[in-house]
């Protein structure tokens, strides 16, 4: 069947739908009642049904005879490692692993804090836990010490798994110093430190305190599969709040497996054999779903990368990868590409490698911004998929069902809602809008399997931020429109709609437009209080390598350009070019601390970001052009 048909069999009977889609899955007690609602009046999947994610993930493709293929390739340029584990491997591993953390005490339910970097004990960490019923929080590598001692507290782990340093191009990071001051400022119990000690830093295990990740592996008895009711929590993952404390989206087992392996065959396309590369981390939602999760249950082999798109060596690092290991569908983020076509506007790299494997590219964690779909499209000939989806919802919420349909692109355009979403756009008395008109995005409830029910040991929280608003839908924080195809178009958080004049214009289409200019790498349009008209967007611009235009040559066209493509309605009048902009660690540029400068605000940097030298040189321009 195609998409129209699939959606809208999800859509009149969901239960049924899913039921279906949880034949995918081993369940030790198949379920009978696909979704009920909770003491808190949320929607949950597959109440009554029992199962194990690791077993799914892992050990059935052994029992199936697939134990020689592989599970993993690692890859590793800043370190100058590689290393492939096939699904027999990986089972003793995770089984090893699993038994360590019983021997210390790790049991059903009990926390477990991942600090680690891109390395294969990390998944292999994360599927333990799976394999004990354990719930995992795997905090980003790098994170500063107050930010990793928040997520202790809140999530209070029995043990803590790390290593003894990250590693990027040119430096190493020192893991340690960093645990042991979080766990100074936490009020967390925390039992033991498991450290996997890397060549690129030595350390001391504490006696008493800290269990080395060989010993982890090699003095217990390895550990079976648990069975969990699939309301139980598999994993927390930290997602940044307005109040400043971090909202712990707590994601569950059954109904997670069911929608991740569906989706790799809708979604991507892609098939158990097949080799699936997500460029992310496993500190992001995309990492758990895409590198770790969703793959293994499809039984694809999946790619964990240890480098960046860049200098490591350059900007044929991507395509080179895919080379190597053969991958059939990549995923990343835009501004990989972006900092790839910076450094390689011709796509020179591209052609040094034989990527003939690679029949889809698919982008997200931002919008995707139609001069990097140009490109990529016109470099590679392959489908440029742009998708949308939240940390919240752990899936897709909208995109182009290459394993369905695929669709026409529309450049800004995630294209469709899944099956399983029922995506509105409201305004803010909660009236839905026609076609064509920006609003509040929302799904209507209840939210398919693989959602978020609530927040961890917060469920006023999840209620006030995510369900009140608007009740029966759940509030993405996104605005958009759908266009007369149905088309569903992102313009970016609802608060990166700015009023100029009394009119409410998206900073994201002014993006848009400044990114066409051919002499535009990236950029960032962000709204400054303005005394008379509310507000004034201001663009800041990096350009690309080599460009031989003037500064001031380049800003006078693109203040033109948003004048002849938007309009003077707009006042786009200052267009900033700047050496590079600030971004968090997984490539997501800080808009709204780039509004607190501009705004004369004080700004904390957040521990999120890449380099906060950054900041101190875009305040000093913002002050040479107030």
């Amino acid at each position: 069947m195609g998409y129209a048909e699939v959606y809208r069999d999800a859509m009149a009977d969901p239960a049924a739908f899913w039921m279906e889609r949880a034949k995918l899955l081993d369940w030790d007690v198949m379920p009978g009642q696909a979704v009920a609602t909770d003491d808190q009046g949320v929607e949950r999947w597959f109440t009554d049904g029992v199962l194990n994610t690791c077993f799914n993930a892992v050990d059935r493709h052994v029992i199936s005879g697939r134990g020689a293929q592989p599970a993993i390739h690692y890859d590793s340029p800043v370190s100058g490692s590689q290393k492939t584990i096939s699904y027999s491997e990986l089972e003793d591993l995770v089984s090893r692993a699993a038994g360590g953390l019983k021997g210390l005490g790790v049991g059903k339910g009990d926390r477990v804090v991942l600090y680690m970097p891109m390395v294969p004990e990390a998944v292999i960490t994360m599927l333990a836990c799976a394999r004990l019923g354990a719930v995992h929080s795997v905090v980003f590598g790098g994170f500063a010490a107050t930010e990793l001692a928040v997520r202790l507290t809140d999530a209070e782990p029995r043990i803590v798994v790390t290593a003894s340093c990250g590693l990027e191009a040119s430096r190493v990071i020192d893991y340690m110093p960093i645990v042991a001051a979080a766990l100074d400022m936490t009020t967390a119990d925390i039992d033991r430190v498991v450290v996997l000690e890397r060549p690129q830093q030595a350390y001391s295990l504490i006696e008493g305190r800290d269990v080395s990740w060989h010993a982890l592996i090699n003095d217990f008895e390895p550990a079976g599969c648990t069975p969990v009711s699939a309301t139980d929590p598999l994993y927390i993952l930290y997602t940044s709040g307005t109040t400043g404390k971090p909202k712990g989206v707590v994601r569950d087992n059954g109904g997670h497996a069911v929608a991740l392996a569906w989706s790799m065959s809708a979604v991507y396309g892609i098939s158990p054999g097949d080799v699936f590369w997500a460029a992310s981390d496993i500190g992001w939602v995309v990492g758990h779903s895409y590198i770790v999760y969703a793959p293994l249950l499809m039984g694809c082999t999946s790619v964990l990368y240890e480098g960046k798109p860049v200098n490591t060596p350059d900007a044929g690092a991507f395509w080179r990868v895919v080379s190597d290991y053969r991958v059939r569908v990549l995923f990343a983020a835009p501004t990989a590409f972006r900092a790839i076509r910076k450094e390689d506007p011709s796509g020179r790299h591209f052609g040094d490698y034989d990527v003939s494997c690679l029949e889809a590219l698919f982008l997200a964690g931002e919008r995707l911004d139609p001069p990097t779909l140009d490109w990529l499209q016109t470099l590679t000939q392959r489908p440029v998929i742009d998708h949308w989806w939240q940390t919240e919802t752990g899936w897709a919420i909208a995109s182009n069902p290459l394993g369905l349909q695929e669709m026409p692109i529309k450049p800004g355009s995630a294209t469709v809602p899944l099956p399983g979403y029922c995506v509105e756009i409201l305004d803010a008395e909660g009236t839905q809008v026609p076609a064509g008109e920006q609003g509040a995005v929302v799904i209507r409830r209840p939210l398919p399997p693989g959602c978020l029910p609530t927040l961890w040991r917060d469920a006023e929280r999840y209620e006030s931020s995510y369900l009140a608003r608007y009740p029966g839908y759940f509030l993405t924080g996104d605005g958009g429109f759908i266009d007369d195809d149905g088309y569903l178009f992102i313009m970016g958080r609802t608060d990166d709609v700015i009023n100029v004049a009394g009119h409410r214009l998206s900073t994201g289409e002014m993006e848009e437009i400044v990114a066409g200019h051919p002499a535009v790498a990236e950029c960032a349009v962000i709204g400054v209080a303005d005394t008379l008209k509310g507000q004034l967007p201001v663009g800041l611009v990096v350009l690309k390598d080599g460009q031989e235009q003037g500064a001031g040559e380049i800003e006078r066209e693109l203040v033109q350009r948003v004048r002849d493509l938007l309009g003077a309605v707009a006042c786009f009048n200052r267009a900033l070019i700047v050496d590079r902009l600030p971004k968090t660690r997984s490539g997501k540029i800080l808009r709204a601390t780039l509004r607190g400068l501009a705004n004369g605000e004080a700004v904390t940097p957040p521990s999120t970001i890449e380099d906060p030298v950054v900041l101190d040189e875009i305040a000093a321009l913002l002050k040479q052009h107030p």
